[in-house]
């Protein structure tokens, strides 16, 4: 009998690693009817595309299927496809068949056509990660980047049950609203409470919070991020401290529920489940059943944060499907791993960056009081400008996995973006400030020395135009993101500083 019931649980093991997140739903009674993921397949037979990425070069797309059924997404593809350019995610396929696949966020309420018009796209690589070694990407949003579908098929409206998971970076957040995942408005505008049921998660406490600072899994409900079932403190959902998140929201009439865990080990918790919350307009729910990430219902995209995997059900999972929902993804096992490539731009070394832009290479990264700019130095320059021309490196402010630069010349500044212009300002010590002075370095897109490229804003590298330094993506809407000689005006030769 011992050896049976060994046998048994092995076995039952193996189905378990076997199946995807989407498997284990249908075996619940609760099938998946959206399933979003740039990092694996979420089925266990499933070999189509995850992904599809468009290239800076000549704007053409690919598709980014699995390794294999069920498997890793191959992410030496999209590397081979994306080589000396830039490349960004354009659709999130939905896994399903339902074809409710994710694509640029049009523009909303909150940002409508006449403050900015549809949202940016994400970074292709913007966000590595390996599973089980393998490397794959996840969708790093910043604040202004959106993803959106508006007509759905099969995603629950009115009070109807619906269940979602989302795998996130629990480390990237802001208190901006909002970076949800989930059910929102047809409309992309605010059409009253109870119109949306999403995943949210970061550290805005205008409606609900959790204990401690943040940041929290909440749900957006519209008009209302709730971490319970009333507005304020729920101090049973706690602050998340975990690398990678599993973040659950789900609902059914008269009951809701929030659920989490580190997505790398261990069980989920209950952070709250009971009654809807008692105000107007959320009992019974009005769900519209279009689909958003990053964003929130009218389109308000001033929040941050990473997202590798998620899915939507028909019909309210129970607990132990969840759970062993849960138990799959940490048999994926998400791991971080170099957010930076080409030459070493070592900690505590003093550098200079010289341009490498053809007729503009005896210029280096300067600045002039609070402006970063572009001058020529040399060897018989006064001391002032070789100073002016010379940094610090110092480990990343906002992540340490990457860099930031401290001006030689004038203690404690560092070179950070505003408005996407490169400034030398004091450090405030805020969180913004440390994100904002945060740069990963990558090798060169034209094959001389690094491009250096915003931790916050990985669409955005260092750009010198009219010798002024901004972080610039490949086309954009201002100036100095025009395509001409992009890859030559990022990259930098980094050698020993001046002074």
């Amino acid at each position: 009998m011992f050896q049976f019931s060994s046998l048994l649980a092995l076995v039952l093991l193996a189905r378990l690693v076997a199946a995807g997140p989407c498997d284990l739903y249908a075996s619940g009674g609760t099938p998946c009817v959206a399933a979003h993921s740039t990092t694996r397949a979420l089925f266990s037979a499933y070999t189509g595309s995850l992904y599809q990425v468009k290239r800076g070069s000549d704007g053409a797309t690919t598709n980014i299927a699995p390794l294999s059924a069920g498997g890793v997404a191959n992410a030496a593809a999209q590397d081979s496809f994306c080589a000396s350019t830039t490349c960004l995610i354009t659709t999130i396929f939905d896994q399903t068949g339902r074809s409710n696949h994710l694509t640029q966020a049009p523009p909303g309420g909150f940002n409508g056509p006449d403050t900015g018009g549809f949202d940016n796209l994400a970074a292709a690589d913007g966000a590595p990660v390996t599973l089980n070694g393998q490397k794959a990407y996840g969708v790093f949003i910043s604040p202004g980047t959106g993803y959106r579908n508006d007509k759905t098929n099969g995603i629950a409206v009115g009070d109807a049950a619906q269940g979602m998971y989302a795998v996130l970076d629990g480390t990237h957040f802001n208190n901006g609203c909002c970076f949800d995942y989930g059910n929102a408005e047809t409309s992309a505008h605010d059409t009253g409470n109870g119109h949306m049921e999403a995943i949210y998660f970061g550290t805005e406490t205008t409606w609900g919070t959790g204990s401690g600072s943040g940041p929290w899994i909440m749900a957006d409900l519209e008009n209302g991020l709730f971490s319970g079932g009333t507005t304020g403190l729920n101090s049973a959902d706690p602050t998340q401290t975990s690398r990678f998140i599993t973040a659950v929201v789900k609902g059914e009439p008269g009951m809701w529920a929030i659920r989490g865990a580190n997505a790398a080990s261990g069980a989920l918790s209950t952070f709250y489940s009971g009654a809807r919350p008692n105000v107007a307009g959320y009992n019974p729910m009005h769900k519209e059943g279009a689909i958003i990430l990053g964003i929130g219902g009218d389109n308000s995209n001033s929040a941050q944060g990473t997202f590798y995997e998620g899915v939507m059900t028909s019909g309210y999972p129970t607990d132990a499907t969840e759970n062993s929902v849960q138990a799959n993804v940490v048999a994926a096992k998400y791991a971080t791993t170099s957010l930076v490539s080409g030459p070493a731009i070592a900690v505590g070394s003093a550098v200079s960056f010289r341009v490498t832009t053809p007729g503009f290479d005896t210029r280096f990264i300067a600045h002039t009081g609070a402006t970063v700019n572009t001058q020529v130095v040399t060897s018989s320059s006064t001391t002032a400008l070789k100073q002016s021309a010379s940094w610090t490196v110092v480990a990343g402010l906002g992540n340490s996995q990457c860099v930031s630069f401290e001006s030689r010349d004038t203690a404690n500044s560092y070179i950070r973006h505003v408005n996407f212009a490169l400034m030398v300002n004091a450090n405030d010590g805020t969180k913004q400030f440390h994100e904002d002075a945060t740069f990963c370095p990558k090798a060169g897109l034209n094959g001389q020395g690094n491009s250096i490229r915003a931790w916050g804003y990985p669409t955005r590298s260092f750009r010198h135009f009219n010798d002024v330094l901004f972080i610039a993506s490949n086309g954009g809407v201002d100036t100095f993101d025009a395509t001409a000689s992009y890859n030559d005006d990022i990259s930098f030769v980094v050698g020993a500083a001046f002074a």
